[in-house]
């Protein structure tokens, strides 16, 4: 059996407002197939936050998860730069 590797990204957090959930912006760039153009392209992702340590700024890093709620696939597993002193 070939296990697939867990998506990862990194982005910014924009909501903490729920209990052990953070909104995480993760923001990309592509070019255009037919027009070559290249164009911005945001998603955002609910994901797992089990101490409440993020905050709205930080930047991190999620990966893919088993579901954990309706919406909540992912989990955050490390802050890379802190908004909090």
């Amino acid at each position: 059996m070939v296990q697939k590797r867990r998506k990862e990204y990194i982005g910014d957090v924009v909501s903490n407002k729920a209990e052990k959930t953070v909104t995480v912006e993760v923001k990309s760039l592509y070019r255009h197939p037919v027009y070559g153009k290249v164009v911005k392209r945001r998603k955002k992702f609910m994901a797992h936050d089990e101490e409440n340590k993020c905050h709205v700024g930080d930047k991190v890093m999620i990966i893919e998860t088993r579901p954990l709620s309706k919406r909540k696939h992912w989990k955050v597993i490390e802050i890379l730069e802190s908004t909090q002193v």
